[in-house]
């Protein structure tokens, strides 16, 4: 391995920060006052989302794994590389002849058919900052930095779709639940273009996202009053307002009311509108019901929703970082498997299911993977998936230099693989994909031509979206 993408110890991407289950709307009322003008009036119209053959509005759906995912134990095994490489699972076969998976993965396995594993992922920083910045902005700096220099896809989607044209729907056309964002965030776009947040476990009985179709008149009654901004601009003279600004910032006032006492966003957000065995399907647990959540709200028509699988579910550190030091990364994986094999196994049949197959793309990804050889060190503290503190456990570090995701909906061919690995999983040999592709395939979905696509930086300068890449032919829409 060169010395430049070195695995290292580390405490990998930080838990979610103990925060209130219920997290007010950043661009509520309340926060009128803190946006520039600019960044209001780019926010007046809502995207027109570009459409695919059939006129609908093309959506993503992207499930984020924090840490980076082991390929070897999951999607790409290699069951010939030996006792220092292959760890101890079995393998299985899919529903494509000639696939297999490991043993952790049976209900994804069944329905290989309706997914397409890219086995060839590579990228060039060893660090999970740099590495989800070039998985999510195409930053190809392979230094940590404590902030993103580049606005990520997902922000740069909504900003782009909103110069299009405005569109009924009162939700926002990008919504994260409990989403990626200690190394990603829209950068030189504005706060403006961060999605809207919906943290906490929406798996509990009690779960409820304020601000969103408030019911209470009296409530919206007060909200209103508590709204300074009509009530400043009414001060000003518009006569100067030679632009419409201030009409401009009228309507979206008006938008946000909406959002507060819509139905249509309510019931958008609401799980208790699906059967119980619905949501048993997905798995009565955070990662089950976030995914579900994803899914009714593409249906309800937006256009990016992203959702990290992190928190308890994943072991002791809350994440995929299965280094020795936090992880036992065997145990960590098995702990995991069920609640991740189900969730994503069910997105996935409803999206066909239900018909979105052809305008809605799901991308199951982390910034990176494992090192194929196994490590051994000292855990350094017990916990679900970890033996007490100095008990020497196996691990697996950061590995940028291959790794897989799955791909499905989208219009695209399904069933079988893109790419290959050597024999012990450490480098793509065979279609070997970058990040920069990555982002390009997405963008390509979502109808945004990434090579030709520029956004000025603070200091005004055209900045392409993208430095290269080429969208993945086999990932793209058929007919």
């Amino acid at each position: 391995m060169s010395s430049s993408l070195t695995a290292r110890h580390c405490p990998g991407p930080l838990p979610a920060a103990a925060a209130p289950r219920r997290e007010f709307m950043r661009l509520g009322l309340a926060g009128f006052t803190s946006l520039s003008l600019p960044q209001l009036l780019r926010m007046k119209a809502q995207a027109a989302a570009p459409e695919n053959s059939s006129g609908e509005r093309t959506a993503v759906i992207m499930v984020w794994q924090p840490g980076g995912c082991s390929h070897i134990d999951t999607y790409d095994p290699k069951p010939e590389s030996g006792s220092e490489y292959r760890g101890p699972f079995g393998l299985i076969d899919t529903a494509i002849p000639g696939m297999q998976f490991t043993e952790l993965l049976p209900l994804q396995a069944k329905i290989a058919d309706r997914f397409t594993v890219l086995r060839s992922m590579r990228q060039t920083a060893a660090g999970h900052p740099a590495g989800s910045m070039q998985m999510l902005s195409g930053d190809p700096d392979k230094r940590d930095k404590p902030r993103p220099r580049y606005p990520d896809w997902m922000s740069v989607a909504s900003y782009l779709r909103a110069q299009q044209g405005t569109r009924s729907n009162p939700l926002p056309p990008y919504i994260g639940i409990n989403p990626p964002t200690q190394y990603n965030g829209p950068a030189y776009l504005g706060d403006a273009w961060s999605p809207f947040s919906v943290t906490g476990d929406p798996s509990l009985p009690d779960f409820k996202i304020p601000n969103i179709g408030l019911a209470d008149q009296n409530e919206v009654q007060r909200i209103g009053r508590r709204s300074t901004l009509r009530q400043r601009l009414d001060n000003l003279d518009r006569t100067f307002d030679r632009l419409g600004e201030l009409d401009a910032l009228d309507q979206f006032e008006q938008q946000a009311m909406t959002l507060l006492t819509s139905d249509q966003t309510k019931q958008a957000f609401d799980l208790t509108q699906e059967d119980e065995q619905t949501r048993e399907r997905y798995g009565k647990n955070s990662w089950g019901q976030q995914l579900l959540m994803a899914r009714r709200l593409v249906e309800a028509g937006v256009d990016v929703v992203t959702t990290s699988l992190r928190g308890p579910l994943c072991g002791r550190v809350q994440n995929w970082d299965d280094h020795a030091v936090n992880h036992h990364v065997f145990d960590a994986l098995r702990f995991r498997a069920n609640a991740y094999d189900q969730a994503v196994t069910a997105l996935i049949e409803d999206i066909y299911e239900r018909g979105l197959d052809q305008r809605v793309l799901v991308v199951v990804t982390g910034e990176f993977g494992r090192t194929p050889k196994i490590s051994q060190a000292a855990s350094t503290g017990a916990g679900n998936a970890s033996a007490p503190a100095g008990t020497q456990q196996p691990g697996r570090d950061h590995w940028p230099r291959a790794f897989s995701n799955i791909w499905a909906g989208g219009g695209i061919r399904t069933g079988g693989f893109i790419g290959a690995t050597d024999r012990r999983g450490e480098d793509s040999i065979e279609r070997i994909c970058s990040a920069e592709d990555f982002l390009a395939t997405i963008y390509h979905h979502l109808g945004i031509d990434s090579a030709k696509t520029v956004i000025e930086d603070f200091n005004g300068r055209p900045t392409p979206i993208v430095n290269g890449g080429t969208p993945i032919p086999e990932l793209l829409r058929q007919g």
